[in-house]
């Protein structure tokens, strides 16, 4: 008993001790807080130690890693296709963005990215819009509820459920959607799919105007988040900023733009760009994404190939029987078709060797996928660029003289997704 006490007492010793070193350096009155990784504004398990002088922040340190699935070595051990599902547990609220641009990453190694059915490519982006409103909608509700403002959260989430159900109609989910395949699609969007996603338009605009009016000119709002965490053009450079988070300092860069893929170079929409780069500007920002993904959506209703029904019946994946699967009816008759299916489906597509990286512009920024690949079905390595994990690393510059009640509103301006950023 003597002895068991004396490594209790020699253990309470050494986590004293351990407690005092990490705290010499604080200064005065200063204390360390540790915010997270279970706090609510958080938004998942993000852990943050801040240092404070009195209720102004004098240094912050983000500790990640909490939701770390090593989705980058599972890849290693599994096939192109078989790879889809954990995309969707990336960035969970944009689910579609993230299939789509793995997808695009694996057919950029094929060589067959730009050889895309002109219908998948209008169905793809169209999938990217809607996820892209799906997330930032979900932003700004979270963001407006932890600044106190309870009642965007109920406007946004009811139009996330539009969305989830055009989803759903889509994919057979409404979160974890698996839609994109390799070459293409999983199948084509329902007759009636279209003429829903142009009845959602029409009611989100109204639902948008209502949340602005509510919030973009509301004093408490705005003196909430104007001159709070800014965030310099220069710092944001630096630090390898993406997406809004990027704009919102002044860097007019959008890969739907600069590096335009599938069928954006053939539509027409602007680029939100701030000029202070506080959170005030990365909320304006959003704002008009999400306006001008509804002017995208729009101009794929009018030129989608085949129209709303598909009436013309255009292919929605790449005619290469080595990397789409045969049709069921051609498996269910044909010999050479059966073991074709069963040669893809399980040795998966036959990939050349070289490596790629494709930058996709998702919701929370550059979601990026850089694969070496040997030859065969899975790759050698893989490699996701996290948006989050990138503009989460900004914290330590941006939170240091700044208010404690101020963190929740950084942080909601930041819109970030710890799935993604842990991986």
């Amino acid at each position: 008993m003597a002895v068991i006490q004396d490594i209790e007492i020699r253990d309470s010793a050494a986590r004293t001790a351990a407690a005092a070193e990490e705290l010499q350096d604080v200064q005065g009155e200063r204390m360390v807080l540790n915010m997270g990784p279970s706090h609510p504004a958080t938004h998942g398990v993000l852990r943050i130690v801040l240092e404070l002088d009195g209720e102004v922040i004098t240094k912050a340190d983000p500790d990640v890693g909490y939701l770390h699935r090593g989705d980058e070595k599972i890849a290693e051990n599994m096939t192109y296709t078989q790879f889809i599902p954990y995309t969707d547990r990336l960035d969970y609220l944009a689910p579609l963005a993230s299939n789509v641009a793995y997808a695009l990453a694996v057919e950029k190694l094929l060589g067959i990215h730009e050889k895309l059915p002109p219908r998948c490519q209008y169905i793809r982006v169209m999938c990217c819009e809607l996820s892209r409103i799906s997330a930032h909608l979900l932003g700004l509700g979270a963001f407006g509820m932890d600044a106190g403002a309870i009642t965007i959260f109920l406007l946004t989430f009811t139009e996330r459920e539009k969305i989830y159900n055009l989803a759903e109609a889509a994919s057979g989910a409404r979160l974890t959607t698996s839609y994109t395949r390799i070459g293409g699609l999983m199948r084509d969007i329902p007759p009636n799919w279209c003429a829903q996603v142009k009845q959602f338009c029409d009611e989100f605009e109204v639902a948008l105007a209502e949340v602005e009016t509510l919030l973009t000119r509301n004093r408490i709002w705005v003196d909430r988040l104007r001159d709070v965490g800014v965030v310099s053009k220069k710092m944001a450079i630096d630090y390898g900023l993406s997406g809004p988070n990027l704009r919102g300092s002044g860097v007019d860069w959008d890969l739907r733009k600069n590096q335009p893929y599938l069928c954006y170079q053939d539509l027409e929409f602007d680029i939100p760009v701030g000029s202070v780069g506080d959170s005030y500007d990365r909320y304006m920002v959003r704002q008009e994404e999400m306006r001008q993904s509804v002017r995208i959506l729009r101009q794929c209703l009018q030129k989608i190939p085949g129209g709303w029904g598909n009436e013309a019946k255009k292919p929605v994946n790449v005619a290469d029987g080595k990397i789409t699967l045969p049709s069921k009816q051609k498996v269910l008759s044909s010999m050479e078709e059966l073991i074709h299916q069963f040669m893809l489906v399980t040795e998966g597509v036959n990939c050349p060797p070289g490596e790629i990286y494709f930058g996709h512009e998702n919701p929370k920024g550059e979601l990026g996928f850089y694969i070496n690949s040997k030859g065969g079905g899975t790759p050698y390595r893989l490699k996701i660029r996290s948006p989050s994990f990138v503009n989460l690393s900004i914290l330590g510059e941006v939170l240091p003289g700044c208010m404690i009640s101020d963190v929740p509103v950084v942080l909601g301006s930041l819109d970030f997704v710890m799935g993604e950023c842990d991986r």
